[in-house]
């Protein structure tokens, strides 16, 4: 019995691929869960293929107008579990509880099936798509902005250690967007909630990110032919044609900087691009670009500024998305953005950063805070990963973050605790006509947070890319072709600034 109680704390320290069963309790026994300090209702409490899946609300209310509020929550508890807790982040507005399965960044298998406890909430509200009228009520504006996922955090953990008569041994959050968000407010806020966080295009900023659509817009719309009602049509202002010289060029110009011609930009920050190079000179009209477009080109890409010439928010790396059906940033506004305002062909950037400097924009913002000390010192590992082609939120913005994390943390080297991967091609979390966007993100902060073996280089393929293989590596690295080996192969590339 001893023997058989060190192997399975040496399967849980050192993070060992095999999972262990455990007997707490019944899963018909957690429908009467409770917890003195927090007013949780369960609502069912079922097993499945050997899943316990519990499901419950905390905090029941009536909110503002009369309308109903609690932080929905699901819990899933496999009968093979390997010790450990992942907390699934949302997406969008949130509304609803997703299926708690811990699948993205997961590799090929989601995390519950390799053994994790996971779960999940709807933050507070329920509502579909962008309804965010939810922001009326103030603690429903509080528990999606930050203290919902803290609120289930405590619940599913007490869950956890009554299912199995034991505490998880480390816990995990993934996300991305507004789960990205949702995971740097919990280093941020929570520092000893979590022991590796993985935060990948983080919706940060979101008031000063729909600032740079609205500006990206405008740009466009300011060139865009116009329909029959005279409304421009934005993603007709770059032609079909218009972009695929545009990409060209751009791969013309940078594909090569990281020693291999393949059609993947893995040095985006080296790319000197000038939209200038493309423009129509004298008599030539054919492959070029007007002087308009030239210019509305450069104005999206270099985000917007003040009158002052002061960067209100990042711009974009010219990568291979702008390529895309989409377009360029703010071609997927079109006409008008998730919150509801038209775009017209000009944009005051002053105006419109003074209205973004809300209060909810403020008591939500995850860029701002970086000292991350207590997260740090208790060992917490923090990985970040951003497509380059994300046209919503700049891959700039989580760049910049970064470098602030290393700039306001200078006890310790920001590698020895913090990495960020950028993913060429990949657009919002995932996605792109070329692109190495699939990657095990949770393996990587599992194995440094409980063997201290950082994620030098995260080996990454893509439906797009068939046979195909990458190495992402950490920021300000990237992947550069050995120049031998072939060169569809990760191990033919290593990590160099």
């Amino acid at each position: 019995m001893q023997k058989t109680q060190s192997l399975v704390l040496a399967l849980l320290l050192y993070g060992a691929p095999a999972v262990v069963a455990f007997a707490g309790q019944p899963c018909a026994a957690l429908a009467k869960f409770t917890l003195p300090e927090h007013r949780v209702v369960v609502s069912q409490a079922q097993e499945k293929d050997g899943t316990c899946r519990v499901d419950g609300v905390i905090d029941e209310r009536t909110g503002r107008d009369g309308k109903p509020y609690g932080i929905g929550f699901a819990v899933a508890l496999p009968a093979h579990w390997n010790g450990r807790f992942l907390f699934q982040g949302g997406g969008g507005l949130n509304g609803s509880v997703q299926p708690p399965l811990g699948g993205a960044y997961a590799g090929e298998r989601s995390a519950l099936t390799r053994g994790f406890a996971v779960a999940s909430t709807d933050s507070g509200h329920q509502s579909t798509g962008f309804d965010g009228t939810f922001f009326r009520d103030q603690q429903a504006s509080l528990n999606f902005l930050y203290q919902a996922v803290a609120e289930v955090t405590v619940v599913a953990k007490a869950i956890i250690a009554r299912h199995y008569g034991k505490p998880q041994q480390h816990a995990y959050f993934v996300g991305c967007s507004t789960g990205g968000r949702e995971a740097m407010m919990m280093s941020q806020r929570f520092p000893n909630y979590f022991d590796g966080i993985v935060a990948v295009a983080p919706a940060a900023r979101t008031s000063f990110s729909n600032l740079g659509l609205r500006h990206a817009t405008a740009a466009l719309n300011a060139i865009a032919p116009r329909d029959a009602e005279g409304k421009p049509q934005t993603r007709a202002a770059l032609g079909d044609a218009d972009r695929k010289l545009l990409v060209d060029r751009v791969l013309e110009a940078c594909d090569s900087l990281d020693g291999n011609k393949d059609g993947l930009i893995f040095a985006p920050q080296n790319c000197q691009f000038d939209p200038g190079t493309l423009a129509c000179r004298g008599d030539n009209k054919e492959e070029c670009l007007s002087t308009a477009q030239v210019s509305a080109i450069r104005t999206v890409m270099q985000g917007p500024r003040t009158n002052a010439g002061r960067q209100v928010y990042p711009g974009y790396f010219y990568d291979t998305g702008i390529a895309n059906t989409q377009g360029l940033p703010g071609v997927l506004a079109g006409p008008v953005i998730p919150e509801g305002r038209p775009v017209g062909t000009t944009f005051d950037v002053d105006a419109a950063a003074a209205d973004a400097m809300d209060a909810r924009a403020m008591v939500g913002d995850s860029s701002s805070w970086t000292n991350l000390s207590t997260f740090r010192g208790h060992g917490g590992k923090l990985i970040f990963a951003h497509g380059v082609s994300d046209p919503w939120f700049s891959a700039q913005e989580t760049v910049r973050y970064y470098e602030l994390l290393g700039r306001d943390n200078p006890e310790s080297p920001l590698a020895e605790w913090s990495r960020l991967f950028l993913v060429p091609g990949m657009g919002h979390c995932g996605g792109g006509a070329r692109t190495p966007d699939q990657f095990d993100l949770l393996s990587a902060v599992v194995d440094w947070v409980e063997t201290g073996r950082a994620p030098d280089r995260v080996i990454a393929t893509g439906k797009s890319i068939p046979g195909e293989s990458r190495p992402l590596c950490p920021y300000p690295q990237h992947a550069h072709y050995a120049g031998s080996g072939d060169p569809r192969e990760a191990a033919s590339y290593h990590c160099r600034e």
